[in-house]
């Protein structure tokens, strides 16, 4: 299973490298030739009413057979007692140019990256909360690759199936339980949307939320957090509160990210050109934190030949750098083969700090659990 999950991340970011390149080559062009689907965005009807009732429409829930977020490396297991709900938005794993938007039920392929994603990320937080994470018709990669107004539709058709999901979440689960919620790259796009539209205008639901780790996304300090409803994790041991990074090896050139970003408006309304990132970092659990790789309590790591997986302490620093917000890490051990552009971690953001952010869960559910 291992193995798998790393010939999967090998794929997805050797995918994501090849298209980079092609950019700052040939441009626009090449990339939305390959990536972005030639047929225009077809609207569809919103899911059914109770849907997600069926476990069917979850890729992980505390009744599932076989539930990939139970998945744990050597040396740990989940909780026997978990007192949170967690509700977790996987990252893209379609990557078709057949169609703007993944099927509910997907296909071989993609339901296989959507485990392996679940497996690797999701785990993280198995041994404080039973974790939900639906299926939904997901945007596909081509759609962060195009400012076509089809890319905008399709990525708010996949966020109304999150919404249901997220309803049904809440219905399926005692009223009384703390809440985790977390995604990653597109699932964390979809969080902010779920925050600022159902956590931010309902103060009881707001009240229960453990932490929010929006991974893998930017988030604006000056023209995003204040719509989000929760304010920026600033000590470890902060609760009801949010958490972000977006992991780069030093020397890092995230021009590539900043570029997009700043030609955005924030959920403010004002332009994001030149605002500070939330950065937090996993390792120390504080806003604008440094560490040392001593302090590292383990990165999930492949073998040289891809065919095991550990996890190595000790290893990988990492600080938040006082310019933009970007977490610049120490180069990661045997993990140097599968980066983007710039020396970009992002499909390792989860990974290079799986048992940090194990235990930065644990501990804000402790305070939350005190308070």
């Amino acid at each position: 299973m291992v193995r798998k999950f790393l010939y999967v991340v090998a794929f997805l970011v050797a995918l994501a490298i090849a298209g980079a390149f092609a950019y700052r080559l040939y441009g626009n062009d090449i990339i939305r030739a390959a990536l972005v689907p030639s047929e225009p965005f077809r609207a569809q009807p919103r899911v059914a009413a109770r849907a997600y009732d069926d476990p069917g429409m979850w890729v992980a829930r505390p009744d599932l057979p076989n539930n990939p977020a139970l998945w744990t490396p050597e040396g740990y297991r989940p909780g026997t007692t978990r007192p949170a709900a967690m509700f977790f938005i996987h990252p893209t794993s379609y990557v078709s140019r057949d169609a703007w938007n993944g099927t509910i039920t997907g296909d071989g392929e993609t339901n296989f990256r959507t485990n392996v994603f679940v497996r690797g990320q999701a785990s993280t937080f198995n041994e404080v909360a039973d974790i939900y994470a639906p299926r939904y018709r997901q945007a596909t990669f081509g759609a962060f690759l195009t400012s076509e107004a089809d890319a905008q539709r399709a990525l708010a058709l996949a966020y109304r199936d999150v919404a249901a999901a997220f309803d049904a979440f809440l219905a399926q689960v005692d009223r009384a339980r703390p809440l985790i919620l977390a995604g990653h790259s597109q699932g964390a796009l979809h969080l902010t949307t779920l925050l600022r539209e159902k956590v931010a205008r309902d103060p009881a639901l707001r009240r229960r939320v453990v932490a929010a780790y929006v991974v893998g996304w930017p988030v604006s300090r000056a023209t995003d957090l204040a719509a989000l409803g929760l304010p920026e994790c600033r000590a470890a041991a902060d609760s009801g509160c949010l958490l972000s990074w977006q992991s780069f090896a030093e020397p890092a050139d995230p021009s590539l990210v900043v570029d997009t970003y700043d030609a955005t408006t924030g959920f403010d309304g004002r332009p994001r050109r030149g605002t500070p990132m939330v950065c937090t970092n996993p390792i120390t659990g504080t806003a604008d934190g440094a560490a040392p790789a001593t302090a590292n309590r383990g990165a999930l790591v492949p073998s040289e030949d891809l065919s095991t997986a550990t996890i190595a302490a000790a290893a990988i620093p990492a600080r938040c750098d006082q310019g933009r917000g970007f977490l610049l890490i120490g180069e990661p051990p045997n993990l140097t083969k599968y980066v983007l552009p710039g020396n970009n971690y992002h499909v390792y953001d989860y990974s290079l700090f799986w048992a940090d952010v194990r235990a930065d869960a644990a501990r804000r559910l402790a305070t939350f659990s005190g308070r």
